[in-house]
């Protein structure tokens, strides 16, 4: 590739040009957000310079592909990790301790919620547990307990809405 060997700016921006309908294609469909996919195209661009030193491409192309989409799965993950909380000024601590009531309130709901799921049948308890305490995904799940996919989905729906009746009857 001329770039790898000159290491001329005009070159790689010329071939680049060539594939940034490629590139922002790729970066609009998993980012799904225009003004997003735009910075895409232009960060990856940037990474280009860096990656085409390090590695030996063949086929452009393909590579090209290969690093937008990794760019933007990068950008995914990093997007899920970042929370974003709304300022709320009543939430803030003030003289009237009214705030502890809910708090109190929590606290009741939670006792109430670890007492029904003692009641519920033993798989749903477990599937539940597991995806809502331990965080793990269906996939995860089927694999620790040997149970069938569908099975687990249906244990969490059966456990969520069994759950909600005891939470009502004892609430």
């Amino acid at each position: 590739m001329a770039y790898t060997e000159s290491r001329e700016q005009d070159v790689l921006a010329r071939l680049y040009l060539r594939y940034t309908d490629l590139v922002y294609g790729t970066c609009l469909k998993y980012l799904k957000d225009a003004e997003a996919a735009k910075d895409a195209v232009m960060n990856i661009y940037q990474e280009l310079v860096a990656k085409l030193h390090a590695h030996k491409v063949d086929n452009f192309k393909s590579w090209l592909y290969v690093v937008a989409k990794n760019h933007c799965l990068m950008q995914l993950r990093s997007a899920k990790k970042m929370v974003t909380v709304e300022f709320q000024p009543g939430v803030m601590q003030s003289e009237d301790y009214s705030h502890l009531d809910t708090v109190l309130e929590k606290e009741q709901d939670f006792r109430k919620l670890e007492e029904c799921l003692k009641h519920l049948p033993a798989e749903q308890k477990q599937s539940i547990e597991l995806f809502y305490l331990q965080n793990k995904c269906y996939n995860e799940i089927v694999e620790q307990t040997g149970l069938d996919w569908n099975k687990v989905r249906s244990l969490i729906q059966n456990g969520r809405r069994n759950l909600k009746i005891c939470m009502e009857k004892n609430g």
